[in-house]
């Protein structure tokens, strides 16, 4: 196991996570709804991880456009999903 540290916080990894596996599961990434509900947080606490995440490069999405969310890591550097 590498003990170089991750380019993300451990919340910040589960979202990177959830979202790569919803995506696997359903056939497309999740919305920002679907992320409130699992991680039981208001829309602008998913909005600020989501722009975050964007512009940390660890995601890759088209502003103003649903369900548009890809996870920009190789799946070996993402955490478990919690």
């Amino acid at each position: 196991m590498s003990s170089k540290k991750p380019p993300y916080t451990p919340l910040q990894g589960q979202y990177l996570s959830f979202i790569y596996y919803y995506t696997k599961i359903n056939g497309m990434p999740p919305a920002e709804k679907d992320l409130q509900r699992y991680f039981q947080v208001t829309p602008p606490t998913v909005h600020q991880m989501v722009v975050k995440l964007h512009q940390l490069g660890l995601i890759s999405r088209v502003p103003g456009q649903a369900r548009t969310m890809k996870v920009e890591l190789p799946v070996e550097e993402l955490p478990f999903l919690d």
